[in-house]
């Protein structure tokens, strides 16, 4: 017989383990007393029925630590054994209540056939009690040893299969509780990743550029070199400042500083900027346009060979055009589908299109069109 185990976490495991015992386990322990005081006239009725009250105390005792499966089925043989032996050789009307207490812990937690074991179960209960009544019949032996375990032993099994499925239902709780947990460290997780990206990748695709031309000018014109150079080292120093930052929560982007940025990098690049503010952004969004912006930015800098952009503000929103589009269609998003769904979470909305050689980025957020206030 092999029962299944609920998969808890060892602290609630210990919490119901605990709340069974303080609260189940005292009733069951005076019901073993009280079954033994009533049916027991000799000392070696004790033998008889002692064997059933311990199986049906071990089994709970197991139940409770959740390893019911180890001990189920010696428990419930033992017990098993004393209903008919009690019912024939002693006369104990109430012998059967080791084997219902031992296969109410037990049946409900069966894998497989759990309904056909319990029906076997009254069966059996019965069966015992009939048998007993061609040694006395009566209607009071009928009562005693065929209807009142019978009802009883139905009345156990349904309740404990109704139990069962409240502790069917923590464990879902307590899985969904997990998957939880685990979902909201992983998208901790990418979110970290996406601001790592926005930070290192743009800086070492501008160290690369600034490196390349420093390198064209170390001869022809050593103070130029000299100048990129410093550049580079403060640069370098501001990325190691900012993933510190990053690191202990406390990065916050300044879109007017990755305004000036951009601008800065871009014409270095060789290519010509134009900055339109149509109104001041509001201050709700303005570190997300900022990560746009910077995205955007490195995106332009590595794929595309464009010789202007175009930089659009409005109190909700940002538009970034360039004229290095290839091709035209839906262009691959690249650092920026991170970015998307992000705005998408925060009320936002972020388009990328490419058509008639001008690749367009545009974020806004309906929700602040109204302006700052």
């Amino acid at each position: 017989m092999k029962a299944r185990s609920l998969r808890l976490t060892e602290a609630t495991q210990g919490r119901l383990r605990r709340l069974n015992l303080y609260t189940a386990l005292p009733p069951i322990t005076l019901a073993a007393v009280v079954v033994m005081a009533v049916d027991i006239r000799s000392w070696w009725h004790t033998l008889v029925l002692a064997p059933g009250v311990i199986a049906a105390l071990v089994a709970f005792e197991r139940w409770t630590a959740n390893d019911i499966g180890r001990v189920a089925w010696p428990c419930l043989a033992v017990a098993a054994a004393v209903w008919p032996v009690g019912a024939f050789v002693v006369g104990s009307p109430n012998a059967y209540w080791g084997v219902t207490s031992v296969a109410s812990l037990t049946l409900p937690r069966l894998t497989r056939h759990r309904y056909a074991a319990a029906a076997g179960l009254l069966a059996f209960v019965v069966a015992v009690g009939a048998g007993r009544l061609l040694m006395e019949p009566g209607g009071d032996a009928f009562a005693r040893y065929v209807l009142t375990p019978g009802g009883l032993t139905l009345t156990i099994l349904v309740l404990a299969f109704a139990g069962e499925r409240f502790y069917d239902i923590v464990q879902e709780l307590e899985v969904s509780r997990e998957r939880e947990a685990e979902l909201a460290v992983i998208r901790e997780r990418v979110r970290f990743a996406s601001d790592l990206h926005d930070i290192q990748g743009h800086t070492l695709h501008v160290v690369k550029l600034k490196a390349a031309l420093a390198r064209k000018l170390v001869h022809s014109d050593p103070g130029r070199a000299e100048q990129e150079l410093c550049e580079i080292h403060d640069l370098v120093s501001d990325t190691i400042k900012q993933t510190k930052e990053l690191a202990y929560a406390q990065r916050r982007l300044n879109l007017s500083a990755e305004l000036e940025n951009a601008k800065n990098l871009f014409e270095a690049a060789g290519i010509r900027v134009r900055i339109t503010r149509e109104s001041e952004v509001d201050a709700r969004v303005s570190e997300m346009l900022g990560q746009v912006l910077r995205e955007t930015t490195t995106n332009i800098l590595r794929h595309a060979q464009g010789t202007r952009v175009a930089i659009t503000l409005t109190a909700s929103g940002i538009t970034i055009v360039n004229d290095g589009a290839v091709g035209n269609g839906p262009p691959e998003l690249r650092g920026l589908s991170a970015l998307r769904q992000r705005m998408v979470t925060d009320g936002g909305e972020l388009t990328v299109t490419a058509e008639d050689g001008e690749f367009t980025t545009a974020a806004v957020f309906p929700a602040f069109s109204g302006g700052a206030r």
